[in-house]
């Protein structure tokens, strides 16, 4: 379906953001936005360029692979 990986992304941030204990306020800040984008990015809302993805990977301390990737119970890509 149309906008899978948009939304898939979207849950992953949002799972690296809360595991890193930052809101979305935070994470905003951080990456010199408002927190209602980081909320649309995290509903797979918003579609976004690679710049967003690198800075986002780059705030959340992961590489940008991690963040395209999500991770099974022993670490194996789902």
């Amino acid at each position: 379906m149309t906008g899978d990986l948009q939304r898939q992304l979207g849950a992953r941030i949002r799972e690296l953001r809360q595991s890193r204990g930052l809101s979305q306020e935070k994470l905003a800040e951080q990456l010199g936005n408002h927190r209602t984008y980081i909320g649309a990015i995290e509903r797979g809302e918003r579609n976004m360029s690679v710049q967003v993805i690198e800075g986002l990977a780059e705030q959340l301390g992961v590489h940008t692979d991690d963040l395209l990737c999500s991770r099974g119970p022993h670490g194996d890509s789902e």
